[in-house]
């Protein structure tokens, strides 16, 4: 399996700050980000506080295969005051079908280190690619801070990367073998 970033868009990643890392099992790939945060308070600017990134992804499966998303592990950092709320939404599906799967983690002030959430697909739930179909992946994320009853001279602030910028977020894959149709 191979990934191609085919667009990036969002105020969280500007062009050449989101990557993709297939995982040597073949069975994960993880998305970093090097300029994803939303923060409020502190004479942040009402811009500041919504930030998101959206990404369209060619993802070659081998021959035969069919895939789809099973879980999402998403890491990073905040410091909220006491009062302020951070929200991360989370959205994957493929292109052009109806069926997406949207995710809400919620933190709230006071806060201030590493924070994980998980987004898991139910097996009987997937949504699987079309077999012998070009569909790409859309995945989408946003950060969002909410000053809340914090104090307004104070900075809260939600990251998708931890200080040292090692944290991804990870997309997990179930494989599945495609029908072998009558022309093969």
């Amino acid at each position: 399996m191979t990934i191609e970033i085919a667009t990036v868009n969002g105020s969280g990643c500007p062009m050449g700050a989101a990557a993709v890392e297939v995982s040597d099992d073949r069975d994960a790939f993880a998305i970093s980000y090097s300029q994803y945060a939303a923060q409020a308070g502190g004479g942040s600017k009402p811009a500041d506080h919504r930030k998101n990134c959206h990404l369209n992804l060619k993802v070659h499966a081998p021959r035969g295969f069919t895939y789809a998303v099973s879980s999402a592990d998403h890491r990073g950092y905040a410091s909220l005051q006491p009062g302020a709320e951070a929200i991360l939404l989370s959205r994957f599906y493929f292109q052009g079908a109806s069926q997406v799967r949207e995710f809400t983690h919620r933190l709230l002030g006071p806060y201030d280190g590493a924070w994980r959430f998980t987004d898991v697909v139910p097996e009987s739930e997937l949504v699987w690619k079309p077999c012998g179909e070009e569909r790409n992946l859309n995945v989408e994320t946003r950060l969002q801070m909410n000053e809340g009853t914090s104090d307004p001279a104070k900075v809260s602030f939600i990251g998708a990367s931890a200080p040292d910028g090692s944290v991804k977020t990870t997309y997990h894959l179930s494989w599945m073998t495609c029908p072998t149709s009558r022309s093969e």
